[in-house]
Protein backbone atom coordinates (compact mmCIF):
# COMPACT_ATOMS: atom_id res chain seq x y z
CA UNK A 1 0.00 0.00 0.00
CA UNK A 2 3.01 2.16 0.29
CA UNK A 3 4.59 2.02 -2.98
CA UNK A 4 2.18 5.26 -4.81
CA UNK A 5 4.45 7.11 -2.44
CA UNK A 6 7.66 5.60 -2.59
CA UNK A 7 7.56 6.04 -6.48
CA UNK A 8 5.72 9.38 -5.99
CA UNK A 9 2.72 8.78 -8.33
CA UNK A 10 -1.17 9.10 -7.45
CA UNK A 11 -4.26 8.48 -9.11
CA UNK A 12 -6.55 5.72 -10.11
CA UNK A 13 -5.23 2.98 -12.31
CA UNK A 14 -6.89 3.15 -15.99
CA UNK A 15 -9.03 1.01 -17.92
CA UNK A 16 -7.66 -1.22 -20.12
CA UNK A 17 -10.28 -3.04 -21.46
CA UNK A 18 -13.79 -4.37 -20.27
CA UNK A 19 -13.05 -6.19 -17.33
CA UNK A 20 -8.64 -5.27 -17.36
CA UNK A 21 -6.64 -1.76 -15.87
CA UNK A 22 -3.34 -0.44 -16.62
CA UNK A 23 -0.83 -0.58 -14.11
CA UNK A 24 0.71 2.86 -13.51
CA UNK A 25 4.51 3.44 -14.26
CA UNK A 26 7.29 5.87 -12.25
CA UNK A 27 11.12 5.24 -13.04
CA UNK A 28 10.74 3.12 -15.54
CA UNK A 29 8.45 0.73 -13.44
CA UNK A 30 4.77 -0.39 -14.09
CA UNK A 31 3.25 -1.04 -10.55
CA UNK A 32 0.14 -1.53 -8.76
CA UNK A 33 -0.80 -1.22 -5.26
CA UNK A 34 -3.68 -1.55 -2.99
CA UNK A 35 -2.88 2.25 -2.04
CA UNK A 36 -4.03 2.86 -5.68
CA UNK A 37 -7.57 1.64 -4.90
CA UNK A 38 -8.43 2.73 -0.94
CA UNK A 39 -8.24 6.06 0.40
CA UNK A 40 -5.31 7.93 1.99
CA UNK A 41 -5.19 7.06 5.56
CA UNK A 42 -7.97 4.01 5.28
CA UNK A 43 -6.65 0.96 7.17
CA UNK A 44 -6.72 -1.92 4.48
CA UNK A 45 -8.48 -4.63 6.92
CA UNK A 46 -9.12 -8.29 4.98
CA UNK A 47 -9.55 -11.47 5.50
CA UNK A 48 -7.91 -14.44 3.71
CA UNK A 49 -10.49 -14.43 0.68
CA UNK A 50 -10.64 -10.79 0.48
CA UNK A 51 -6.48 -11.29 -0.14
CA UNK A 52 -6.43 -13.67 -2.09
CA UNK A 53 -9.08 -12.42 -4.31
CA UNK A 54 -6.71 -8.99 -4.58
CA UNK A 55 -3.61 -10.89 -5.48
CA UNK A 56 -5.84 -12.50 -8.40
CA UNK A 57 -6.94 -9.64 -9.69
CA UNK A 58 -3.34 -8.35 -9.57
CA UNK A 59 -2.06 -11.12 -11.52
CA UNK A 60 -5.01 -11.64 -13.93
CA UNK A 61 -7.03 -8.55 -14.48
CA UNK A 62 -3.89 -5.78 -14.86
CA UNK A 63 -2.12 -5.47 -18.22
CA UNK A 64 1.49 -6.14 -17.26
CA UNK A 65 2.89 -6.43 -20.80
CA UNK A 66 6.27 -7.62 -21.57
CA UNK A 67 8.18 -7.67 -18.20
CA UNK A 68 11.60 -8.24 -17.02
CA UNK A 69 10.85 -9.45 -13.67
CA UNK A 70 7.14 -9.39 -11.58
CA UNK A 71 7.97 -8.48 -8.04
CA UNK A 72 5.77 -8.98 -5.36
CA UNK A 73 6.56 -7.40 -2.51
CA UNK A 74 4.88 -9.34 0.62
CA UNK A 75 3.79 -8.46 4.35
CA UNK A 76 6.48 -9.40 6.48
CA UNK A 77 5.43 -13.21 7.73
CA UNK A 78 3.86 -16.27 7.09
CA UNK A 79 0.62 -15.90 6.33
CA UNK A 80 -2.65 -15.95 3.71
CA UNK A 81 -1.09 -14.05 1.16
CA UNK A 82 2.23 -15.90 0.83
CA UNK A 83 -0.23 -18.86 0.44
CA UNK A 84 -2.30 -17.69 -1.26
CA UNK A 85 0.57 -16.24 -4.19
CA UNK A 86 2.03 -19.53 -4.40
CA UNK A 87 -1.46 -21.38 -5.08
CA UNK A 88 -2.08 -19.22 -7.98
CA UNK A 89 0.93 -18.68 -9.56
CA UNK A 90 3.85 -19.81 -10.67
CA UNK A 91 6.84 -18.31 -8.37
CA UNK A 92 10.18 -18.43 -9.77
CA UNK A 93 11.72 -18.09 -5.78
CA UNK A 94 11.14 -15.84 -2.69
CA UNK A 95 13.77 -13.19 -0.83
CA UNK A 96 13.11 -12.42 2.77
CA UNK A 97 15.01 -9.25 3.73
CA UNK A 98 15.47 -8.67 7.56
CA UNK A 99 17.64 -6.51 10.12
CA UNK A 100 20.14 -7.99 11.88
CA UNK A 101 18.13 -7.94 15.17
CA UNK A 102 17.86 -11.42 16.82
CA UNK A 103 13.87 -10.93 16.87
CA UNK A 104 13.92 -10.07 13.34
CA UNK A 105 16.05 -12.90 12.53
CA UNK A 106 13.98 -15.22 14.62
CA UNK A 107 10.95 -14.41 11.74
CA UNK A 108 13.03 -14.27 8.77
CA UNK A 109 14.13 -17.92 9.40
CA UNK A 110 10.97 -18.96 10.20
CA UNK A 111 9.56 -17.30 6.27
CA UNK A 112 12.38 -19.32 4.47
CA UNK A 113 11.13 -22.52 6.09
CA UNK A 114 7.07 -21.55 4.98
CA UNK A 115 8.46 -20.77 1.86
CA UNK A 116 10.77 -24.20 1.25
CA UNK A 117 7.37 -26.08 2.80
CA UNK A 118 5.58 -24.31 0.02
CA UNK A 119 8.28 -25.68 -2.65
CA UNK A 120 9.35 -21.71 -2.76
CA UNK A 121 12.87 -21.91 -3.57
CA UNK A 122 14.61 -19.13 -1.66
CA UNK A 123 16.35 -16.92 -3.78
CA UNK A 124 18.44 -15.26 -1.03
CA UNK A 125 18.72 -13.18 2.14
CA UNK A 126 19.04 -9.15 2.20
CA UNK A 127 20.31 -7.39 5.85
CA UNK A 128 18.77 -3.98 5.97
CA UNK A 129 19.67 -1.31 8.22
CA UNK A 130 23.18 -3.15 8.12
CA UNK A 131 25.33 -0.10 9.42
CA UNK A 132 24.99 3.29 9.57
CA UNK A 133 27.87 5.57 7.71
CA UNK A 134 28.72 8.93 9.86
CA UNK A 135 28.51 12.07 7.45
CA UNK A 136 31.09 13.52 8.85
CA UNK A 137 34.01 11.25 9.79
CA UNK A 138 32.80 8.32 7.47
CA UNK A 139 33.26 5.93 10.08
CA UNK A 140 30.44 2.46 10.00
CA UNK A 141 29.21 1.82 13.34
CA UNK A 142 27.01 -1.19 13.73
CA UNK A 143 24.25 -0.26 15.70
CA UNK A 144 22.12 -3.25 15.06
CA UNK A 145 25.12 -5.62 15.06
CA UNK A 146 25.98 -5.81 11.43
CA UNK A 147 26.63 -9.27 9.42
CA UNK A 148 23.88 -11.60 11.24
CA UNK A 149 22.09 -12.14 8.70
CA UNK A 150 25.00 -13.36 6.43
CA UNK A 151 25.92 -15.80 9.01
CA UNK A 152 22.49 -16.81 9.49
CA UNK A 153 21.79 -17.44 5.33
CA UNK A 154 25.10 -19.31 5.56
CA UNK A 155 23.74 -21.82 8.00
CA UNK A 156 20.15 -22.13 6.20
CA UNK A 157 22.41 -22.71 3.01
CA UNK A 158 20.97 -19.69 1.56
CA UNK A 159 22.43 -17.24 -0.66
CA UNK A 160 23.72 -14.01 0.96
CA UNK A 161 22.57 -10.94 -1.54
CA UNK A 162 24.14 -8.32 0.71
CA UNK A 163 23.53 -5.28 2.66
CA UNK A 164 21.52 -2.13 2.84
CA UNK A 165 23.22 0.77 5.30
CA UNK A 166 20.90 2.73 7.24
CA UNK A 167 21.11 6.24 5.66
CA UNK A 168 18.45 8.87 5.52
CA UNK A 169 18.74 9.78 2.10
CA UNK A 170 16.73 6.03 1.38
CA UNK A 171 14.38 7.07 3.77
CA UNK A 172 13.95 10.77 2.62
CA UNK A 173 13.80 8.88 -1.38
CA UNK A 174 10.78 6.66 0.16
CA UNK A 175 9.24 9.17 1.34
CA UNK A 176 9.25 12.04 -0.94
CA UNK A 177 8.92 9.50 -3.91
CA UNK A 178 12.86 9.68 -5.55
CA UNK A 179 14.18 6.51 -5.02
CA UNK A 180 17.43 6.89 -4.05
CA UNK A 181 19.29 5.03 -6.66
CA UNK A 182 17.23 7.27 -8.78
CA UNK A 183 18.12 10.64 -6.89
CA UNK A 184 21.93 9.87 -6.21
CA UNK A 185 22.84 6.73 -8.29
CA UNK A 186 26.68 7.33 -7.49
CA UNK A 187 26.15 6.94 -3.33
CA UNK A 188 27.13 3.84 -1.28
CA UNK A 189 24.14 3.01 -0.74
CA UNK A 190 21.96 3.40 -4.24
CA UNK A 191 25.16 1.17 -5.16
CA UNK A 192 24.43 -1.18 -2.13
CA UNK A 193 20.67 -1.62 -3.66
CA UNK A 194 22.07 -1.93 -7.63
CA UNK A 195 24.45 -4.60 -6.46
CA UNK A 196 21.86 -6.77 -4.36
CA UNK A 197 19.97 -6.04 -7.77
CA UNK A 198 22.21 -7.84 -9.80
CA UNK A 199 22.51 -10.55 -7.85
CA UNK A 200 19.11 -11.38 -7.18
CA UNK A 201 18.92 -11.02 -10.79
CA UNK A 202 21.76 -13.75 -11.17
CA UNK A 203 19.82 -16.14 -8.65
CA UNK A 204 16.54 -15.84 -10.97
CA UNK A 205 18.53 -17.19 -13.77
CA UNK A 206 20.60 -19.78 -12.16
CA UNK A 207 17.08 -20.83 -10.87
CA UNK A 208 15.89 -20.72 -14.59
CA UNK A 209 18.44 -22.33 -15.98
CA UNK A 210 18.50 -25.00 -13.41
CA UNK A 211 14.50 -25.79 -14.11
CA UNK A 212 14.58 -25.98 -18.15
CA UNK A 213 18.15 -28.47 -17.72
CA UNK A 214 16.10 -31.05 -15.23
CA UNK A 215 12.82 -30.41 -17.40
CA UNK A 216 11.28 -34.16 -18.32
CA UNK A 217 12.52 -34.75 -22.17
CA UNK A 218 9.19 -35.92 -24.12
CA UNK A 219 9.13 -37.93 -27.00
CA UNK A 220 7.04 -37.03 -30.55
Amino acid sequence: PNLPRMLGVSGEPEPAGEHTIRPLEAHGVRFMSIGLLVPEGQAVVWRGPMLHGAIKSFLADVEWGELDYLLVDLPPGTGDVQLSLTQQTFVDGAVVVTTPSAVALEDAVKAVDAFRKLDVPVLGMIENMSYFVCPDCQARHAIFDTGRTEARARSLDVPYLGAVPLHGAVRRGGDEGRPVVVAEPESEYARALQDIAGRLAQRVSIQTLGREENKPASAG
